[in-house]
């Protein structure tokens, strides 16, 4: 070192070396693209990274994707030596049971982890998405002379993530939105597990990104600290377009005897290979030892601290100057609903009950949002070229464009990986409630964003429509029927699957509201009626299962569950039933999830344990239903594909249908 300090080698060396001291400790990590982008990291992260390491949530710094999250001991490193709370000692503790330093970056586990990254591509998704959201709250919020929202949000992608599909769908929605404040590091090293990529990685990425409209900034040498610090000067000058920083770099950087193979990336080094990098890199320090003078360049917490305090100051001046538009902001961003939104909402469901309309879930899910819409400027809608057909739009949905991003829904195309990745960018962002729709089979499309929104707790809306057989002549590529148990199987996923207006409306209220996981709202395309609920009943919906009602007099001799569509099913076979001088319950059960978050008294009401006759029915896989018939009930649903032909048809060709149920309950009751 100099005595004018340690120069930017030096600083990236840092990085290096705990990576491969982590790795190594492991026995288990890749260190070897973090040593590859460690100079970048460093010109980035020095010169350009607007943040606050005392406050990971200061609304308005950048945001930096780590979408090659194997690499997530570059991310550790950065955030150790800038001065967040993320102590050595957790980086000795990598990738072990109980640490916070998982193998891929876990979103909540350690401050200044934006998303949760490691199913490559998605990163960059992610990405978008919060790039989106700036642009979007800075068109709504920004005022002259108070830009309140302006930040760049900074992406590393490997070549990984430009191979993924995904990439793709991004790359050209993000282009056509005209992203400008995303800027992607692309680390251009030629080698994936498998080793040289040039053997099934060829196309001109330079090219291929233009083409989406991004503007392209090639041939950097990603260990040039000079380079890099020009091609992000560049970047940020160019904001009408997204940005992608071609870094050619050397995977494991500074390994004598394994730069540049694919030995340096998902494997220690082994002991040697360390000593001798250390070497290489004239590394002088034990392992996880850093010098005072290393910690002292890096740290960012008093110009982190600065740059909020100036923010602050000038939110308490905006908030002055527009004091309603100051509320609401802050509103937004706290995930707080507004005044009056519960007793609202109570009375919208009263009216859907009164109303007694019979219409398609997919149609009263759009009356949710003609009547919820107004009441939250907050919700950002969209559908994967569905729009129609999910009813996702509402007389108040404007489109965002690249030349106008003030408005409330997004035309995704047929990209439903890239919506859904989008929309987790934008819950994580924060300041929106994103929505989007589909139909409930190609949510398949999207099946890993929908895991990783569970997965980090992010409070997503899934419009999911043509929920059974019962949409028709598509036929089986179109019709769902495992769907629904891969949603249900999901941890922390709520899943809705309402029968008519009122429990649509209870599912729409019950998303809004959840700030803890996402929500699929699964929806019909077919007319259903509207039920009769008296007393009690209507507040019984939103707990997620209920006695929707009793046939006949005394304790009942059966049970009958269904949801959706099939509840008028079950309806009519009660009333057959019924009139055989048979008592019999019909159970509604919405949402699964919700149901069993009751207490087990309440449970035990709507499901007495002692009524073992119990039948379930549903358009969809039937395996998932035996945990409430047990084996002794009978199951009336798909166990198979479905067919083209038009929905009552199929209904009647797949035995679903009063009469199967009938007689499903008639059989037990003779034993």
């Amino acid at each position: 070192m100099s005595a004018a300090g340690p120069s930017a080698r030096e600083l990236a060396n840092a990085i290096r070396a705990l990576s491969m001291d982590a790795v190594e400790k492991a026995q288990s990590g890749h260190p070897g693209a973090p040593m590859g982008m460690a100079d970048i990291a460093e010109v980035l992260w020095r010169g350009y990274m607007r943040h606050n390491p005392a406050n990971p949530d200061w609304p308005d710094r950048d945001r930096f994707v780590l979408s090659n999250g194997h690499g997530s001991m570059l991310l550790y490193s950065l955030l150790h030596l800038t001065g967040y709370d993320v102590p050595m000692e957790q980086l000795k503790q990598f990738r072990q049971v109980g640490s916070l330093t998982a193998g891929h970056p876990e979103y909540g586990d350690l401050p200044g982890i934006e998303t949760t990254t490691g199913p490559l591509g998605q990163g960059l998704a992610n990405a978008a998405g919060m790039a989106l959201a700036e642009k979007h709250l800075a068109h709504r919020f920004n005022k002259p002379g108070f830009e309140l929202v302006n930040h760049y949000t900074y992406c590393f992608a490997g070549d990984g993530c430009l191979m993924e599909g995904i990439s793709h769908e991004v790359g050209s929605l993000a282009g056509t939105l005209g992203l400008g404040k995303l800027i992607v590091f692309y680390d251009d090293n030629g080698i994936s597990i498998d080793g040289e990529v040039e053997g099934w990685f060829t196309e001109d990425t330079v090219e291929r990104f233009r083409a989406y409209g991004w503007h392209v900034i090639p041939h950097v040498d990603g260990h040039d600290p000079a380079e890099v610090d020009m091609a992000i000067d560049n970047a940020r000058a160019h904001t009408g377009q997204p940005t992608l920083i071609c870094c050619r770099t050397t995977i494991g950087y500074g390994s004598p005897n394994k730069a540049g193979t694919e030995a340096t990336h998902g494997a220690a080094l082994g002991a040697d290979e360390v000593a001798a990098s250390r070497e290489k890199l004239g590394w002088k320090y034990e392992p996880f030892e850093i010098p005072q003078s290393i910690y002292d360049a890096w740290d960012a917490r008093s110009a982190g601290a600065g740059a909020e305090q100036q923010w602050n100051a000038l939110l308490e001046s905006y908030c002055r100057e527009y004091p309603e538009a100051g509320s609401e902001f802050r509103r937004a961003l706290a995930r707080e609903l507004p005044d009056g939104w519960a007793d609202k909402a109570d009375a919208f469901i009263h009216e859907c009950q009164e109303n007694m309309e019979k219409l398609a879930t997919r149609k009263a899910s759009q009356q949710c949002l003609e009547h919820y819409g107004p009441q939250l400027p907050e919700l950002l809608g969209g559908s994967a070229d569905l729009a129609g057909s999910n009813n996702t739009l509402w007389s108040g949905s404007k489109v965002i464009t690249s030349k106008d991003a003030s408005g409330n829904y997004v035309h995704y195309g047929v990209r439903e990986f890239a919506m859904t990745a989008m929309m987790n960018g934008m819950s994580l962002h924060g300041g929106l409630r994103p929505y989007g729709g589909t139909f409930l089979v190609f949510q398949d499309y999207a099946r890993n964003a929908v895991r990783m929104s569970a997965l980090m707790h992010q409070p997503d809306i899934l419009v999911y429509t043509h929920d059974s057989i019962g949409l028709g002549e598509d036929g089986p590529t179109h019709q769902p029927v495992e769907q629904l148990a891969t949603l249900r199987m999901t941890p922390n996923m709520s899943v809705w699957r309402p029968c008519d207006t009122v429990e649509t409306a209870v599912a729409w209220r019950f998303a809004v509201e959840r700030v803890d996981g996402p929500t699929a709202l699964v929806l019909s395309r077919q007319g259903l009626p509207c039920q009769t609920r008296e007393g009690s009943t209507l507040d019984h919906v939103a707990r997620g299962g209920y006695v929707l009602a009793d046939f006949g007099d005394g304790e009942p001799e059966a049970v009958i569950i269904a949801t959706g569509s099939e509840v008028e099913i079950a309806m009519n076979a009660a009333r057959e039933l019924e009139e055989q001088r048979r008592t019999v319950r019909v159970v509604s059960l919405p949402s699964v999830d919700m149901f069993l978050r009751q207490d087990q008294d309440y449970r035990d009401r709507v499901l007495p344990p002692h009524i073992r006759r119990r039948v379930a029915v549903e358009a969809a896989a039937t395996d998932y239903w035996w945990k409430f018939v047990g084996l002794e009930g009978r199951i009336v649903g798909m166990n198979s594909f479905g067919a083209s032909g038009k929905g009552p048809d199929l209904y009647e060709h797949f035995h679903i249908t009063a009469q199967a149920v009938r007689s499903a309950v008639e059989a037990l009751l003779e034993t």
